[in-house]
């Protein structure tokens, strides 16, 4: 048995080995290898802490399980995102993968021994109990998290449908609080659109994560707001916690019509690979704005960072994530599989965005916002007495309209459901500031559009 178990661990180790250099970019010193025999003695110290704490311990240990958390621990020693999946595990993954599978409808990562939250994802549990991106949870079902793998964590939060389970949560600068949720089939819909703003001329497409249909759902999308006639788009990926790289290039290029979308680069200086627009925009060219916050992570904001290197599109709202690395999943043969960072990704202009995010052209904090002016105020140059008269002015009644005597509750007159969720309203929620800021940068820059094409025409 000692065999076998030095055997398996030294094609992980020698992984591990490989690995650990891809690291060394970044570290000031340089990584100094082991040789074999000394790998070798490692591993047999190893099998021996193994044999201790199986014969010794003051309980009976479960062999496979005190492995499995070997590997994971190795792994999660490389990075957040690393990891060793059991074959529960690997299968839930690829259920993932398909858009449908139960739980709570929430991303989360690994940070510093404890589990916080990437994003909740849209119409989910999670997102109706006001979960949102930055939050910590400290216990679930009344037990600790810290010592609990990313992946132990997100498989206590799974089960049954309809079955209940708390988390208890801390937001900064709040004190901690314990929600109950009930568990619920979870079904991803990756892509939402309609037209939006007063004259339903801005095109609106939300984009949650990116799954396998995504770019293909997108270009649906498109060419249903464009038989719309619409004047611009806003593409709305805040709280996306990413997916499939793949995903994220093929919705680069639906806005691009040329010009380099990413690239990813490995542990070795020639593993570079670079993906590029292909002709044909199916916009047409019309202005974007793209609205990302601390939520938008990974293949988010590989199109944020590619539409904005491009000079494509204005990117609003904060800061993104950060998560500027890719992974990939190898099985092992048994249903097993592990799950192992193999490169950076870099924006056109070649910046890494690891740990760093997307910062936006235009930040705009999520508000509440008062109107304390009225479009029509009792006092303007027509109120003055004997004042000159506008020969060219239309004949329709000064009186404010209807509208304006709401003017004061709230700056969007969407007629979109608002939500109670202070950090990302409900897509198009009155009190959505962001996304009314967003509306209103699109029409001003087909405004602005418009004016240049005039001018280049008097030019000529």
């Amino acid at each position: 048995m000692l065999k076998k178990i030095l055997h398996t661990l030294m094609v992980a180790g020698c992984g591990l080995m490989i690995v650990l250099s891809a690291n060394a970019a970044e570290k000031k010193d340089p990584v100094k290898h082991l040789t074999d025999p000394q790998i070798y003695e490692m591993m047999k110290k190893f099998a021996l802490v193994f044999e201790s704490a199986r014969d010794n311990y003051v309980e009976e240990v479960d062999e496979k399980k005190l492995l499995e958390a070997a590997m994971n621990g190795m792994l999660a020693s490389l990075d957040p995102h690393s990891s060793y999946l059991s074959a529960d595990e690997f299968k839930d993954f690829n259920d993932k993968a398909t858009g449908e599978f139960g739980g709570l409808g929430i991303q989360i990562t690994a940070d510093k021994g404890m589990i916080r939250v990437i994003s909740p994802i849209d119409d989910t549990p999670a997102f109706g109990a006001g979960i949102k991106a930055g939050d910590y949870i400290t216990h679930i079902d009344g037990e600790q998290v810290g010592g609990l793998t990313l992946n132990q964590a997100v498989k206590k939060m799974k089960g049954r449908p309809g079955t209940k389970v708390k988390l208890t949560i801390v937001q900064p600068n709040k004190d901690p609080r314990t929600i109950t949720m009930t568990r619920a089939i979870i079904k991803v819909k990756s892509i939402k659109y309609e037209a939006k703003g007063d004259d339903k001329d801005i095109g609106y497409i939300r984009v949650s994560d990116f799954g396998a249909t995504t770019a293909r759902d997108l270009r649906a999308a498109i060419e249903s707001l464009e038989k719309k006639k619409v004047k611009g788009y806003v593409l709305d990926m805040r709280n996306n916690p990413g997916g499939y790289l793949a995903a994220a290039i093929d919705v680069s290029d639906a806005f691009l019509s040329g010009g380099d979308i990413v690239s990813t680069r490995g542990r070795l200086s020639e593993e570079i690979d670079r993906a590029s627009a292909k002709p044909g925009d199916f916009t047409n060219g019309k202005p974007i704005v793209v609205l990302v916050n601390h939520g938008s992570a990974s293949a988010a904001e590989i199109v944020a960072g590619a539409l904005q290197d491009n000079n494509r599109a204005i990117i609003m709202g904060t800061q993104t994530f950060g998560k500027g690395s890719v992974q990939q999943q190898k099985p092992l043969g048994d249903g097993t599989a592990i799950h192992i960072t193999v490169a950076r990704y870099y924006t056109p202009s070649g910046r890494s965005i690891q740990g760093e995010g997307i910062t936006p052209d235009v930040e705009v904090l999520q508000s509440r916002v008062q109107v304390l002016e009225k479009s029509r105020d009792i006092f303007s140059e027509a109120t003055l007495i004997n004042a000159l008269k506008n020969d060219d002015a239309k004949t329709e009644s000064r009186k404010p309209k209807a509208d304006d005597k709401n003017a004061d509750k709230s700056p969007n007159k969407d007629p979109a459901k608002s939500t109670d969720n202070d950090a990302w309203p409900e897509d198009g929620g009155r009190d959505d500031y962001q996304l009314s800021r967003a509306i209103d940068m699109v029409r001003a820059m087909g405004k602005l559009g418009a004016r240049t094409s005039d001018d280049n025409k008097t030019d000529k």
